[in-house]
């Protein structure tokens, strides 16, 4: 059953209202903004009936305080106030409620616009789904064909991510890096990490499938991948709505071949001026590419992958990040690291 919460000062004005819900929707009464906000961090309500005049927290700075919450800013809020006046109701709306009732609240009017917001949320609900699938579909097939193109399957681009999420999730665990990473902003890092080869379309394939050593003049070539990416990315982020995941593709791409000590490219970045995305894909991406057989060289088994991110540790990689991959990937090998 759907839940409705109700935050109404005065007790007749909740027990009108519960008595109009009894039945139709599972409901919870609280007499102040303080208290539905408590009742918000422990239990997510489907949708809110909010008064506006309460003493201490009025149903303004309560419904701010709910939309500045990346866990509550979604709840639909529709506001009941005895103030009818134009004034207040465009406030109301401008303050992101979805409705205004006046009261006394008439039993079919509330029913009308409770079921009404309820189906618009759970409509947009559904729609932002689908729109991530069908994201994450295309960003997956556009990264199996440049992976391609250097004899890469794209298992390294689902592994790879996969990598880099359970390595955000540990360094997350940890608590390092507060601030910096969240639970919000992992999601689109994620998202973002299967276009870090991206620029590899500019490269020749001459060059990405020859199975001896590079010369310095070919390397430089090579090497310009990371700025092609970050170009490429960067045109795309020009014709799309704002994406959070195309800024963290652009600097992923751009950055994912730094090194802590300053000895990576293609701008020499040290320590913690490397984008913190681009250091924990660094370790996601070397230590699947390690067990990724390629035409210059075997595939390395994963215990010697897992030595090659471990004996890098504050050179090549963040020493935090290496410490958090430990803690994660210790013990993997026997359950093979295709079934991660």
């Amino acid at each position: 059953m759907r839940q409705i919460l109700v935050v109404d000062d005065n007790m007749v004005s909740l027990k009108q209202v519960a008595a109009q819900l009894a039945g139709a929707y599972g409901f919870s009464l609280v007499k102040s903004g303080s208290e539905a906000l408590d009742l918000c961090a422990r239990e997510k309500p489907h949708l809110i009936l909010l008064d506006v005049n309460m003493p201490e927290m009025d149903g303004f700075e309560t419904i701010a305080r709910l939309k500045g919450n990346a866990d509550t800013a979604g709840i639909p809020v529709i506001f009941l106030t005895g103030d009818n006046d134009t004034a207040t109701e465009i406030r109301a709306l401008e303050s992101g409620a979805v409705d205004f009732i006046v009261k006394p609240v008439d039993k079919s009017i509330l029913y009308h616009r409770i079921e009404l917001h309820l189906q618009m949320h759970e409509y947009q609900t559904n729609l932002e789904s689908m729109k991530l699938a069908l994201e994450n579909s295309i960003v997956l097939s556009f990264a199996d064909l440049i992976e391609s193109k250097d004899s890469n399957t794209g298992g390294h681009v689902l592994r790879t991510r996969n990598y880099m999420e359970r390595l955000g999730r540990g360094i997350l665990k940890r608590g390092l890096f507060r601030g910096v990473l969240t639970e919000e902003n992992l999601a689109p890092m994620v998202q973002g990490s299967p276009f870090h080869d991206i620029g590899k379309i500019g490269v020749s394939d001459v060059l990405l499938l020859k199975p001896g050593s590079l010369t310095p003049e070919e390397y430089s070539e090579i090497k310009q991948h990371t700025l092609i990416g970050a170009r490429v990315l960067e045109r795309i982020a020009e014709y799309t709505s704002a994406q959070r995941y195309l800024e963290y593709a652009k600097e992923m791409a751009e950055g994912h071949h730094e090194r802590y000590d300053g000895k990576g490219y293609p701008h020499g970045l040290r320590g913690e001026d490397i984008p913190l995305s681009c250091r924990i894909l660094a370790a996601a991406n070397v230590f699947d590419a390690c067990m990724t057989e390629r035409v210059y060289r075997k595939a390395l088994t994963r215990e010697e992958a897992y030595g090659v991110i471990l004996q890098g540790r504050g050179t090549e990689f963040d020493p935090d990040v290496v410490d958090a991959f430990a803690d994660v990937f210790a013990g993997d090998g026997e359950r093979g690291v295709s079934e991660k």
